[in-house]
């Protein structure tokens, strides 16, 4: 009886064991299988193991394109967007019949050149070409040169890390995988330093022209608007112009959320108002207007006028004012909805405007000087007045605010002087605000509007600076078709002969009137090219000479065996622009302060060039040797477009990765050696490979996308059961390294900062020496210090001073 109840007892039991046996072995397999992955994983690169913890998710920037929210943003969009190139027909025919209309005719020439200007230029290149060159869903100068410097290694600064392509916003697909001609020019770009130069100078130039737009838009559209006040003397128009244009910047600190929207409207009434008023035009005066669709009459407007024609074109080219504010405010919207917008209101109520003021001037062309206000219905005259203005201050909104976005992506890529910028949306994270530049914007908008007095001559500069832009913009989309996009070649061809050709046509024509006014945009983006260019300069020259004098891991290997040297409580966080090894500031901080804080963080902010790192994917980090004397190296990755956090959230964010990092370096160290875990055969060809980013992309299938602190605890728990006594001892050493770090933050986070006083060689040549202590100096001195701009509590911030010679 005892026996029959113990046999089948004895078969359970023996049936649990050998399930147990199995499920152990199977445990033991996946986690030897891990470990190989990860093992390799260690070999990748110098800052290697968050490069694998790569977030499978796609950015979410506008990732929902159902139509209902597409139709809501191209709503949106015509109130933030377009007031520029939507007031244009307050002054176009003005400033292009500068001398009056000679010959009925010429005004069908020019309204032809205008239809199939606004066609060309907005519309099919913008719209459906140049939007689909975007960063992510970002536009602008710096997005297209940021997706250059993605696909070819064109920045001046050498911190490109292999890491830095496996970011998820980093890729993107293309149409064509390998192409011999695209290879070639990525081969020549990246090798030729001045291929690299002229690119970035073509950069700043069209960002400077923009930043010059920021100017001269307030200028011209408020001057138009007001100017419809008939009774006014030019001298009255000025100072109204004047006024508004203060209260205007005057509330630029409220951010372009709150002043653009509470005038948003004003801009679908306005596109309603001047598409009623020149349909009520047209049929009115002359509906023989409608013949200037034929091309025929731009051939005859030149041929009738020709150098006056060919001078006039300066006035014509108004009529796509403000069409580059469609892409570089992309990022607000979508491609989609700028295109709906666009091509569904903007582009047919421009062409209503200008063919009913174009039928007016048939009948009254004596008029032409205030073209819009004199073809306006007298019962809707002060209503058409006051939703001119609110468009005139929209238009000059948008332009202000592009200015701001733009300074503040040069910033982040090393480019502009340190300066306050202040987020003022939290809907759209793109929208910011620059107290010191609202100010000089300001000042230079007043003294331009005094001077210049007339929408005429501001026009001729005003004209200058866009067609620059659409020029750069050209030959860097053609570049990106090129390299990118691997179009075929008929393509680009054909892209170029078309829009180069009318682009320098405009170009030339402007360029003419370069002494009536032309020269102002000429004369801010030579301004703010020196001051960017004289930047990025010395910042690179700086960076050069950290990188040619980083300390060895040696140093600290002796450092730690220094007995005179003291651990004090808390975390110090020691800043430096390097990121292959520790900066030449640390010995100095050593020799004056022979101490150290018991956790240390060599802490390098570095940019991007895309326009969002995910959280996921941001902190790079590595231990440096010998483990126990707990210093690190930490890479924090930010796109140009992202936001650095308050100082309380940033330590808690790099601290709660430092400690994910750590799980991670132990789970590694329990694998032991790497030959011992992996076959032969691929310890072989990786010890053989030429590039470590290869060795990562063959394990892309291998490696998990994140790994957890919970799934790598979790494997070590079921790795209990074969190495019990190995793995409680690893368990329990990782608690105590854990505990350490979170005690030294409870005890102080600290901020160690070099003040590095940069000055060039004695045996520099004279360009250099004025370049670096002169002018450097004064960019340095007059513009916020580091500390300001990272937003360091000072009551725990530390400087210590150091001369580079350079």
């Amino acid at each position: 009886m005892a026996e029959e109840t113990h046999n089948p007892k004895n078969s359970t039991m023996g049936a649990e064991e050998a399930a147990a046996e199995k499920e152990s072995s199977n445990n033991n397999n996946i986690i030897k299988e891990r470990k190989v992955s990860w093992a390799r994983l260690r070999r990748v690169d110098s800052l290697n193991m968050e490069a694998g913890n790569l977030s499978s998710k796609p950015s979410t920037h506008h990732a929902s394109n159902h139509w209902v929210r597409t139709l809501s943003l191209a709503f949106q969009s015509i109130g933030v967007i377009y007031g520029d190139i939507g007031t244009s027909p307050l002054y176009v025919y003005a400033s292009t019949f500068t001398d009056g209309i000679k010959h009925n005719e010429d005004i069908l020439g020019v309204l032809s050149l205008i239809i199939y200007t606004i066609f060309l230029v907005p519309m099919v290149k913008y719209v459906f070409l140049v939007l689909l060159a975007n960063d992510n869903g970002d536009g602008g100068t710096f997005a297209l040169y940021s997706l250059i410097c993605r696909y070819a290694n064109v920045s001046l600064i050498p911190n490109d890390q292999p890491e830095d392509r496996h970011l998820s916003n980093y890729r993107l697909d293309t149409p064509s995988n390998q192409l011999h001609r695209a290879q070639k020019i990525k081969e020549k770009l990246e090798k030729s330093k001045t291929c690299k130069l002229v690119l970035f100078i073509a950069t700043i130039l069209g960002t400077s022209m923009v930043i010059g737009d920021g100017v001269l838009t307030p200028c011209i559209s408020v001057l138009s608007a007001v100017g419809g006040i008939k009774p006014l003397h030019e001298e009255a128009v000025v100072y109204i112009s004047i006024a508004i244009l203060i209260v205007i910047f005057c509330v630029q600190r409220f951010g372009t959320d709150k002043v653009g929207y509470t005038f948003a409207p004003a801009i679908c009434l306005w596109f309603i108002f001047i598409s009623g008023i020149g349909l009520y035009n047209l049929f009115k005066h002359d509906l023989g207007v409608l013949r200037a669709f034929n091309p025929k009459y731009i051939f005859d407007y030149f041929k009738r006028n020709g150098k006056r024609g060919w001078v006039s074109l300066g006035g014509v080219v108004l009529c796509i004012t403000g069409t580059e504010a469609m892409f570089a405010d992309l990022g607000h919207f979508n491609v989609r909805a700028v295109q709906i917008s666009f091509s569904g209101i903007v582009f047919p109520s421009l062409l209503a405007a200008y063919i009913g003021q174009a039928a007016y001037l048939t009948k009254f062309p004596e008029n032409v000087a205030h073209t819009f206000y004199d073809s306006i219905p007298g019962p809707i005259y002060w209503p058409t007045f006051v939703v001119a203005n609110a468009a005139a201050i929209i238009a000059s909104q948008a332009m202000i605010s592009g200015s701001f976005a733009i300074i503040s992506q040069s910033l982040s890529l090393g480019c502009f002087p340190r300066v306050k910028v202040v987020h003022t949306s939290v809907k759209y994270e793109g929208q910011v605000y620059i107290p010191e530049i609202n100010y000089i914007l300001m000042v230079a908008c007043v003294i331009v509007t005094y001077g210049f007095k007339t929408t005429e001559k501001i026009g001729n500069a005003y004209g200058l600076a866009v067609v620059s832009v659409m020029l750069i913009t050209t030959s860097l989309v053609t570049l990106i078709m090129l390299l990118i996009w691997k179009t075929k070649i008929w393509w680009i061809t054909l892209f170029v002969v078309v829009f180069m050709s009318i682009e320098l046509l405009y170009f030339s024509s402007v360029l003419y009137k370069f002494t009536q006014g032309g020269y102002l945009p000429l004369a801010f983006s030579l301004v703010l090219m020196i001051m960017m260019g004289v930047w990025h300069y010395a910042h690179q020259q700086r960076y050069l000479f950290e990188l040619n004098n980083k300390v060895s891991n040696v140093y600290v290997s002796d450092l730690a065996k220094n007995e005179a040297i003291s651990r004090i409580p808390g975390i110090g966080l020691l800043y430096s622009e390097l990121v292959q090894g520790i900066p030449p500031i640390f010995p100095h901080f050593i020799s004056n302060i022979p101490s150290i804080h018991s956790v240390v963080v060599f802490v390098s902010i570095k940019s991007i060039p895309i326009s969002k790192v995910v959280l996921e994917e941001r902190f790079l980090f590595r231990q440096v040797e010998p483990r126990e004397y707990r210093v690190f190296r930490c890479v924090v990755r930010y796109g140009y477009k992202d936001i650095i956090e308050e100082p309380h959230e940033f330590e808690r964010q790099l601290v709660e990765n430092l400690k994910e990092f750590i799980r991670h370096e132990n789970f590694m160290l329990e694998s032991g050696p790497v030959e011992e875990l992996m076959p032969e055969n691929s310890v072989k060809a990786r010890k053989s490979s030429a590039s470590t980013v290869h060795i990562e992309e063959a394990l892309d299938q291998q490696v998990p996308q994140r790994i957890s602190s919970s799934s790598i605890q979790s494997i070590i728990s079921a790795s209990h059961s074969s190495n019990n006594n190995n793995n409680r001892n690893i368990a329990q050493g990782l608690d105590e390294e854990l505990r350490f770090v979170q005690t030294a933050m409870d005890q102080g986070v600290f901020y160690l900062i070099g003040e590095a006083e940069v000055v060039a060689k004695q045996d520099s040549s004279l360009l250099h020496k004025f370049v670096i202590n002169y002018v450097y100096s004064f960019l340095r001195k007059n513009f916020r210090q580091g500390e300001k701009v990272l937003a360091i509590p000072r009551t725990r911030l530390l400087r210590v001073g150091m001369t580079y010679e350079m």
